[in-house]
């Protein structure tokens, strides 16, 4: 049996989080054991602590490589965050959610679906109005895996010089390969609306070619998140390269109260009338029902408190009601 020294320094090695200790005193015991001539439980102690070392060093190796800035060539091309949002922070309607959960489930058990000749989900394109919640998915999905947020700067991508942009474009994609995380192309339209539709030559189309390629063939480990404004836009030959489209809406009377009530619950709101301000949200998009509830948060701490009334609340719905609609 182990001694009472061996059972302290397994429970401080646990706590601390330190495997190699552990590992090291478990050995000790398989030894112990074995001179007491417990020879069957020396071996399966023994066989444990290989499996440990072995699923460690798996752990380890399948990592993202750390990254803090994007370097060399691809500095400017990305941009690098590593969100600590979850899934659980957005406020979706049942359907949507669930597709994402399944995707972080696939991804989770990759090693497994691969073992079966299957690929995990993990080529997304997320169609919907401004503001609701494209970009936040792609943030949550990175901090639900533990994984970096990459995001691709379209404005360094694009250039007018022939053949720059698609060779840009390459080491994006050699990237994924290189470093494991959300790769995530906003404001998609830019380079995939559909060929002959615009007056663009040249250049974006043979982008458009290339990123048709490039998405075909990538076998990386990496997400890939395309997120438009506008889906009808898009070159049709692009749906079949990805494995999910995820479509957003506006958010309903229900999820509107959702929202509200979770953004303001660090504040008084007692008095207020959840119909009418509810009634006044319905329209508009989650960020700026978000934006609406940090100017009221504002608002109520500069007068010295922390009370959010029903019109400070409308009021700050109703002007983010009459900004003008950028397209």
């Amino acid at each position: 049996m182990a001694t009472a020294a061996q059972i302290k320094a397994l429970i401080e090695s646990q706590l601390e989080g330190d495997d190699r200790q552990f590992m090291t005193v478990a050995m000790q015991i398989a030894a112990h054991a074995a001179r007491k001539g417990q020879g069957r439980l020396a071996d399966d102690i023994r066989a444990l602590v290989e499996q440990a070392r072995e699923r460690s060093e798996h752990r380890r190796a399948s990592k993202p490589v750390p990254i803090a800035a994007a370097r060399g060539e691809l500095e400017g091309l990305l941009g690098v965050s590593y969100p600590e949002v979850r899934l659980s922070e957005l406020v979706l309607d049942g359907p949507t959610r669930q597709r994402l959960e399944r995707i972080v489930q696939e991804y989770r058990a990759r090693s497994k679906l691969q073992e079966h000749a299957l690929e995990p989900r993990r080529k997304l394109l997320l169609v919907g109005p401004p503001g609701s919640g494209k970009t936040y998915t792609a943030s949550a999905l990175a901090g639900e895996l533990n994984l970096p947020l990459l995001v691709i700067r379209l404005d360094g991508l694009i250039t007018k010089f022939m053949g720059e942009t698609a060779a840009k474009l390459r080491l994006v994609f050699d990237s994924m390969s290189k470093t494991r995380g959300v790769y995530l192309f906003d404001e998609f339209d830019s380079i995939g609306a559909a060929r002959g539709e615009r007056g663009d030559v040249g250049e974006i189309r043979r982008v458009l070619n290339s990123f048709l390629q490039f998405i075909e063939h990538d076998d990386s480990d990496s997400l890939v998140v395309a997120a438009t404004n506008f889906g009808p836009s898009l070159d049709p030959a692009l749906f079949r390269r990805f494995d999910d489209i995820v479509e957003y809406s506006l958010p309903t009377a229900r999820e509107v109260e959702e929202l509200l009530r979770s953004r303001l619950s660090p504040f008084s709101t007692g008095g207020m009338n959840w119909k009418q301000v509810i009634s006044e949200g319905v329209g508009l998009s989650y960020a700026d029902l978000a934006r609406a509830c940090t100017d009221a948060a504002k608002d109520a701490v500069l007068a010295g408190g922390t009370t959010i009334t029903t019109t400070g609340l409308l009021a700050c719905l109703g002007e983010r009601k009459h900004l003008p609609v950028m397209k």
